[in-house]
């Protein structure tokens, strides 16, 4: 269990560090607000910052519109791109039938989905492994093991950059 909570914290720093070296101009770094809409309608976000492209891709049923942010940045060398998806009041009460995260221009490196983020003295809750897949370009529900609860997902994808 302790290497288990060691690695989380791993994780978690490093995120952290991965993210704090993003720049905070507006060119390199936005967060937008959109509304998650129910009905099982697939619909889709998306969000850029120069040629790397984050796409939220979802259907979900039950409640009411939910506001959820899309924050993407881009390191400061153009080595990494980040897009986080995550609903700010914690919890989601909507029932996710489907989710897809693609990093256009990027190949993942990290990402991971949680049920619940952070607050009101929370921790994130992560989906378990088997409950999502982590391809090249996209994080994406797993058919048959999605338990349908999503409030945030985040993925690190390193770009194409060539150095000259």
């Amino acid at each position: 269990m302790a290497i288990v909570n060691n690695l989380c914290v791993f994780i978690n720093v490093s995120f952290l560090l991965v993210f704090l070296s993003f720049s905070a101009s507006a060119e390199r770094q936005k967060t937008v607000e959109f509304n998650v809409k129910p009905g099982g309608v697939v619909h889709t976000f998306t969000e850029a910052v120069k040629e790397y492209e984050c796409s939220f891709t979802y259907a979900s049923q039950g409640g009411t519109n939910e506001q959820w942010l899309m924050s993407v940045g881009l390191s400061d060398d153009d080595k990494l791109f980040s897009c986080s998806v995550w609903r700010p009041q914690g919890k989601s009460y909507l029932f996710f039938t489907q989710f897809k995260a693609e990093l256009k221009g990027t190949k993942i490196k990290f990402a991971n989905a949680y049920s619940q983020t952070a607050g009101a003295g929370h921790s994130d809750v992560p989906l378990k492994p088997e409950e999502f897949t982590i391809g090249e370009s996209t994080v994406t529900h797993t058919d048959g093991k999605f338990s349908a609860q999503l409030s945030k997902l985040t993925a690190i994808g390193q770009t194409r950059h060539d150095e000259l």
